[in-house]
């Protein structure tokens, strides 16, 4: 035996060990096994059926032969070796899903897969500066300064950077505890917070990167018709204040346009997008360069862009040239451009507008420059209503009429209104793509390194970028111009392109290519995470947009992405669009945040994140900040994306498919179930509190089915949802060999829970017998507090015979110990007769027989049981029975006032039962039932003694029945005696004599059956309060929908136990459906508040 080894690949192991004619079958098997594995699992998700996750599927040709570890070979298919276990570990990869390139074979493909790609800066930190900075910062960022003043522009962005920086800390956490394959943040939300809320908001932030797509697109629009070329706009202002609407009208069609154009694109190929990617990059890096080239050339050579005042009013300069009123020009004063707009007439004496008569023609410099003080004056905010004059502080005005209509005259007017929360909700988009790195974890060379470190390093940088802009802007340009949204003022030029060096196109076209790709990114990225939350089968209605083409591009997914842009598109606006965004994203990463605290707070034993730099006060924060966010920016929007995630997360829950994940919220419920059951457990709950936490028993058959289905559909209908209810059931054997009939015994039972809607817990035990079986559940099942109190059991129909596994013997020992453990026990006799949960009675009464009391669990039951649908129509109706000494109608007052205390709705009657002769007929059930008794008795005996026993029996039957003239001696006997009535005289002259002489007063009336005098006095008794119990309880509620009915206890003596079981027989004889209840000795209804 060799005593060295060489560790190779897994797919040359075979070659290396064996010669290949005897091990070619066996390579061919362990290939055809790691295509199957490489394929992934059915939802979809290709590498989440990891080694950890389903390490039993080892290749055949891979197991170590040798015999050092012979003591562990019967286990080595579910226990792989560990160098098998690090083998599969190496190989390990994270594919992005929906993203396979079929350009090449599959062996090529993995290969590719394995080599390391990308560090921290090439994927991570760069797709999050391509992704954060964006539209906002070149098209409204210089508007938000001038409007909300350098100080609350500050406010703004810090805000917005606080909470991206704090949630970025805990995704870095939870992005370095584990692989986290593709799918980004809704991976990782719905594997921290299960499929409920991931699929929530897994929606939410598709919808928030569909209308990022949208915003994009629009900003695209705005740069080319604003700044590009105006001349293309389709839709142009006929009349005076129409031109916002025709502007809006431009976006909408050059929108479709544009959307069709990059669906296409996107259609045709991903790679194509991708490589143009660090284009766009360059664009935005560039731009940024050149603000920061301006800023630093403004400090000694400010650039030329005048800005002509009328007054303090800004005027627009897309309709003249020269700023003044009139100019000289051969000693001869002309009237400019500027007059006419104001003016009826070319003439000096024409009749002008008032407020131009009043006040001069100014011209300041719009870029002063970093050294020139204006800082000072754009500390503070200026917010306006729609339509407002663009006016400059500080500057000298005289007011005019205010009659003059000036929407013809060339002012700079404000096109919305603005306050501080509407800037926050048009702002924070500009800092949403933190998760561009985490999206790309599968491409990473070290994902668990790279991702914290180069997204917190993109925020940190963004964040001075943006902090620094707001303070260079509001110390470089004059706040006129800051607060001129489409820079009418300067000529229609981009405002920051007017800061810009060496000149104003290099931000145009900067921005309109950065613009360009971020809308192609989203229509690239949004249908990925469509699909893959459908590849999910979490929602069931959005498993269609799992499919796509045959290399795995999302078609169908991009269909829908496309068409839900264009709902932003057909909204025009570019700020009303922006808030609508910022509610998904906002909620998705206040689910990150919440995901992090909880998972730290709950210290699962799988959370282990590298990441360190973390706290569950830090995710807390994010969570409020992000909360906090959505309502400053639009409490309606709020509220309508939390709606939007709120009914997902109960369709999801309703019909969604099962997962189970290992996530925080699981964690969180066991933890919140251990808080309650410990508190729980501190002593029995209050009479107020008490109801039925019940134990069902059921019977199953040989194929591990249910017997009585109804006894679900019962429970459902008595606890409605509420309280502990476990079904429980007995297999008989031993567990080693059972172990498969007891899992399809358990899915059998649950399937049927949930058709018949019983809320509760399964527990299957194996025993060596049922008696015990059924002990074992009445003892261990539940946990702590909660714990049954009350067994519910159907009566055992065929108790009569001895074939019945579930005999009478089994029958009584539980009653016994439901007793002795004072647990309530409920016994449904005729359960197949009992109603499903869709049947409805119209009519009818519950009839309640209150024998003895035993708690109040006769009155409270009924009640209950009114509460389902099923029951609600019937009337309840409470008999009692009236011995001799009792005052009947005393009796029913005083249940009528009782059952008012207990504020219960029912009619009350008072039955008389009188003490009388002992009849014929329980004579005869008496001895039919001993006859049994005797031969059950006899049949526990040796076959020899039994078959002897049973001649003997038989020979003695037909003696008695031989004689005709008995029987007819009897027949004509029995009314005559039977019709006796007890006198209360006679019963208590009775009662005083002895033992002796009662039994031979008996043998004198019956002495025409000598059997009848043999007989065991305590079961005539017993069998004659069953008889006419019976008949009252016929007489009075035979049509009855449900009758309950004080269950008699079994006797003392055991030796009666099979006679227990036929006065029970007897009592409920001729009944539909019976309900037999014993109350566990503890009252379970009371009359105070």
């Amino acid at each position: 035996m060799p005593t060295s080894f060489t560790v190779v690949p897994v797919e040359a192991q075979g070659e290396e060990r064996e010669p290949a004619e005897r091990d070619g079958q066996r390579q061919e098997e362990g290939e055809d096994d790691d295509e199957e594995r490489d394929r992934g699992s059915g939802d979809g998700i290709a590498r989440e059926s990891s080694p950890f996750i389903n390490s039993a599927e080892m290749d055949r040709g891979n197991m170590y032969e040798g015999k050092n570890m012979a003591l562990f070979e019967e286990e080595m298919d579910s226990n792989p070796m560990v160098s098998s276990l690090l083998n599969k570990l190496a190989n390990y990869t994270n594919l992005t899903q929906g993203v396979v390139e079929h350009e090449a074979d599959e062996d090529s493909k993995r290969k590719e897969v394995k080599v390391p790609r990308m560090g921290t800066f090439i994927g991570v930190y760069l797709p999050c500066l391509q992704n954060i900075l964006g539209v906002i910062l070149f098209l409204r960022l210089t508007w938000i300064v001038g409007t909300a003043g350098v100080l609350e522009s500050f406010i703004i962005v810090f805000m917005c950077c606080a909470c991206t920086m704090l949630t970025a800390i805990s995704m870095s956490a939870i992005a370095t505890n584990g692989v986290v394959p593709a799918g980004g943040s809704y991976y990782m939300i719905s594997r921290s917070l299960g499929p409920e809320f991931g699929g929530a908001v897994g929606l939410c932030f598709y919808l928030g990167t569909t209308f990022a797509g949208a915003m994009y697109i629009l900003g695209t629009i705005e740069i080319l018709l604003t700044y590009i070329s105006p001349s293309a706009a389709i839709f142009k202002a006929e009349e005076v204040g129409e031109e916002t609407e025709a502007m809006l009208n431009n976006m909408r069609v050059y929108g479709t346009c544009i959307i069709i154009l990059m669906a296409i694109v996107v259609f045709v190929g991903v790679k194509y997008v991708n490589k143009l990617a660090l284009v766009f990059l360059a664009c935005v890096i560039l731009s940024i360069i050149a603000i920061y080239a301006g800023v630093i050339k403004t400090a000694f050579d400010p650039p030329d862009f005048p800005i002509c005042l009328l007054g303090n009013r800004t005027l627009s300069k897309r309709s003249f040239d020269v700023c003044a009123k009139f100019i000289e020009s051969n000693n001869e004063t002309k009237t400019t451009a500027l007059w006419s707009l104001f003016c009826d007439s070319s003439l000096l004496n024409a009749t002008c507008d008032d407020y131009f008569s009043l006040n001069n023609v100014t011209e300041i410099q719009g870029i002063p420059g970093i050294m020139s003080g204006v800082l000072t004056d754009n500390l503070w905010s200026t917010y306006s209503d729609k339509g407002s004059i663009v006016e400059k502080k500080d500057q000298p005005s005289v007011a005019g009429s205010e009659e003059t209509k000036m929407g013809g005259l060339p002012y700079v007017f404000t096109d919305i209104m603005t306050y501080f929360t509407m800037l926050v909700g048009i702002y924070f988009p500009s800092v949403t793509g933190i998760m561009a790195g985490s999206n790309r974890s599968g491409d990473l060379k070290d994902a668990q390194k790279s991702i914290p470190t180069g997204t917190i390093l993109a925020i940190s940088t963004t964040s001075f970028i943006y902090l620094s802009c707001i303070v260079l802007f509001g110390a470089c340009i004059e706040g006129v111009i800051l607060r001129d949204k489409f820079g009418e003022a300067v000529n229609g030029n981009l405002v920051v392109g007017t800061l810009a060096w060496p000149s104003p196109w290099v931000i145009v076209i900067g921005s309109f290519f950065s613009t360009c790709g971020a809308g192609l990114q989203s229509l690239t990225g949004a249908p990925r995470l469509l699909q893959a939350i459908a590849r999910d089968g979490i929602v069931p209605f959005i498993q269609v947009f799992g499919h796509g083409k045959a290399n795995g591009e999302p078609t169908w997914a991009l269909l829908l992405t496309a068409g839900i842009c264009e709902i932003g598109i057909l909204i025009a606006s570019l700020d009303s669009v922006a808030p609508i965004l910022s509610m998904f994203f906002l909620m998705c990463y206040m689910f990150v945040n919440l995901a992090c605290a909880v998972q730290t707070l709950l210290r699962t034993p799988n959370w282990r994140p590298r990441f360190k730099y973390y706290h569950w006060t830090l995710s807390f924060l994010g969570m409020s900040l992000c909360l906090a966010l959505m309502f400053i920016c639009s409490w309606y929007y709020a509220l309508i994306a939390m709606l939007i995630a709120g009914c997902i997360y109960k369709y999801i829950e309703y019909r969604g498919a099962e997962k189970e994940w290992g996530d925080g919220i699981r964690g969180l419920s066991l933890n919140a179930a251990r808080y309650a059951l410990l508190r729980v457990e501190d002593g029995p709950p209050h009479t107020k509190n008490w109801r039925p936490q019940l134990l069902v028993l059921l019977n199953l058959d040989s194929e591990q089915l249910v017997k009585h289905p109804r006894l679900l559909s019962f429970t459902s209908q008595l606890k409605a949802g509420k309280g502990l209810t476990i079904v429980g059931s007995v297999l008989q054997g031993i567990y080693l060999d059972k172990c498969t009939e007891t899992q399809k015994a358990e899915e059998n039972v649950k399937a049927l829970m949930g058709v018949e809607k019983t809320k509760g817990f399964c527990q299957i035990v194996v025993s060596p017998n049922f008696r015990d079986g059924i002990s074992y559940l009445i003892q261990s099942a539940g946990l702590g507090g909660m714990k049954h109190n009350t067994v519910l059991m159907a009566w055992p129909q065929s108790w009569k015979q001895t074939e019945n596994r579930f005999s009478w013997k089994n029958f009584v020992d539980t009653v016994r110990e439901t007793t002795a453990a004072q647990q309530a026990l409920l016994v449904a006799k005729n359960i197949d007769l009992f109603p499903t949960n869709q049947e409805r009675f119209t009519e009818g009464n519950i009839d309640v027989w209150w024998i003895v009391h035993d708690g109040g669990m006769l009155m409270l039951l009924p009640f209950l049981l009114r509460q389902h649908k099923v029951w609600r129509k019937c009337k309840m109706r409470i008999f009692t029975v009236a011995q001799m000494d009792d005052n009947s109608i005393q009796m029913k007052k005083d249940l009528q006032m009782f059952l008012y205390h207990l504020r219960l709705n029912a009619e009350v009657e008072v039955v008389e039962m009188f003490e009388n002769d002992i009849s014929a007929f329980t004579y005869e059930k008496t001895l039919m039932m001993e006859q049994r008794s005797q031969m059950l008795k006899q049949m526990q005996l040796s076959k020899n003694e039994r078959e002897r026993e049973a001649q003997l029996i038989h020979d003695r039957n037909t003696a008695s029945h031989s004689a005709p003239a008995v029987k007819a001696s009897v027949a004509a006997a029995t009314p005559e005696k039977v019709q006796m009535t007890w006198t209360k005289e006679k019963f208590v002259a009775e009662k005083h004599k002895n033992k002796d002489s009662n039994v031979s007063g008996f043998k004198d009336i019956f002495n025409m059956k000598p059997e009848w005098g043999n007989l065991n006095q305590s079961n005539v008794r017993r069998m004659h309060t069953a008889v006419k119990l019976n008949g009252v309880v016929l007489n009075k509620s035979q049509h009855a929908q449900l009758v309950l009915l004080n269950m008699p206890g079994p006797p003392k003596n055991r030796k009666g136990d099979e006679n227990y079981m036929e006065f029970l027989e007897v009592l409920t004889e001729g009944l539909d459906r019976v309900l037999l209840v014993r109350g566990s000795g503890r009252e379970v209804i009371t009359i105070y508040s």
